[in-house]
């Protein structure tokens, strides 16, 4: 087990790539903990994995809320003795022209991406730097980390911010054994992306069908979605990575459809 024993913290992790990390994690050996806005939905989901073996506690968190960051990873630190690993994954989508975004939308979405990761960040590292065993912190990036699409400005501004944080975060975590990396998935068939497929094919004018093949998978290598085990094995390679050789980087898992 490559996690034995490590606590772990997914935000956004009651559905899609968020619960594969933390299925993935338990299986692993981790103690996983189930941050999401729904605590009833965080507690269904660390209730299943606790029936499949696992070690799992559901704790609410908005994100964007300063003091419900810090009360829930104290309740962690009081529950499991610490915090080894924060996966930073909680996010949404809005697609919208520029010329028609909505500030108050521009806003709701940069707080979730970008303020939640810092005070997730933020909070997590206190625990680790006083607990005194270093510590692994993940962003989920995107593509859109490092390239830009049509109808997204908020949410590539906010993917391309995380990687500046993290940058940020491996040189001010390394003396303290604290590393800091970003995965940067390709499209990725979750209730998320689900959603964009009609609002695309609205906004530009085409077939669903069209807009899959045309706009989600057309610069793949092979026409495939990347799936929610192909990131959530990346985040185990991520968090037992041994050393700060790996550390401030992202790492592409698309499909070919953006090579560093």
């Amino acid at each position: 087990m490559q996690l034995k024993d490590k606590v772990a913290i997914i935000t956004g992790s009651a559905s899609g790539i968020g619960k594969e990390i933390a299925i993935e994690y338990a299986r692993e050996g981790a103690k996983v903990v189930i941050a999401d806005l729904s605590l009833e939905a965080a507690t269904a989901t660390a209730a299943e994995i606790t029936q499949s073996g696992g070690t799992a506690m559901a704790v609410a968190m908005n994100v964007t809320d300063e003091a419900q960051v810090d009360a829930g990873v104290a309740q962690v630190v009081a529950q499991f003795g610490g915090v080894d690993v924060l996966i930073s994954n909680a996010g949404i989508q809005i697609i919208s022209a520029i010329v028609d975004f909505k500030f108050e939308d521009w806003r709701k979405l940069t707080a979730i991406h970008l303020d939640g990761a810092f005070l997730t960040t933020r909070a997590c590292m206190r625990a680790m730097v006083a607990g005194k065993r270093g510590g692994s912190i993940i962003y989920m990036g995107s593509v859109h980390s490092h390239e830009a699409s049509p109808l997204k400005a908020p949410y590539v501004t906010a993917k391309h911010g995380l990687l500046g944080l993290a940058k940020v975060v491996a040189k001010e975590g390394a003396k303290d054994g604290i590393r800091a990396n970003v995965i940067c998935p390709g499209f990725v068939r979750t209730p998320l992306v689900d959603k964009q497929i009609p609002e695309q094919s609205k906004a530009l004018g085409i077939s669903e069908a069209d807009v899959i093949r045309t706009v989600m998978l057309k610069d793949t290598v092979d026409g495939e979605f990347t799936t929610v085990q192909d990131v959530a094995q990346t985040a185990v390679f991520l968090a037992a990575f041994p050393t700060n050789a790996l550390t401030g980087q992202s790492i592409t898992v698309s499909h070919g459809w953006h090579m560093q």
